[in-house]
């Protein structure tokens, strides 16, 4: 299995899927350990109109976890077989070990970008 988690230059995961710098891809032995990764640059842009998602599912993701991300571009992903959990935050590697322990559920909010220009959403401020 592979895990994607979208991240700033510092690891951390980036508050808005669409524009972070890099995609850090875990690749996860059948034991739940991180065995391996690989860094896919960015295409800057909105998530939901790159082609980002058939890149990761290529790939073979089929997890992403993220900090805030649009509808949009949760549909495009579930689309390609990613499945999404929101409202992820800190190191890349720490957030996916809590995932693989079972201590990380999706918050269940979405960032609403693309309906008004500037909205608040899960404690950031998503605008283009």
């Amino acid at each position: 299995m592979k895990i994607a988690v979208p991240v700033t230059s510092n690891n951390q995961v980036d508050d808005h899927f669409g524009h972070c710098n890099f995609y850090d891809v875990f690749a996860i032995s059948k034991d739940n350990e991180i065995t391996g990764l690989n860094r896919i640059p960015s295409l800057q842009g909105c998530g939901c109109k790159s082609n980002i998602a058939s890149i990761l599912a290529a790939d073979g993701v089929k997890i992403l976890l993220a900090g805030g991300i649009g509808n949009g571009a949760i549909n495009v992903l579930n689309n390609a077989g990613i499945s999404v959990v929101r409202g992820c935050n800190g190191d890349s590697a720490e957030v996916v070990k809590l995932y693989l322990l079972g201590s990380l559920t999706d918050s269940g909010e979405s960032c609403h970008h693309h309906e008004s220009h500037h909205a608040e959403d899960s404690g950031h401020v998503c605008s283009h």
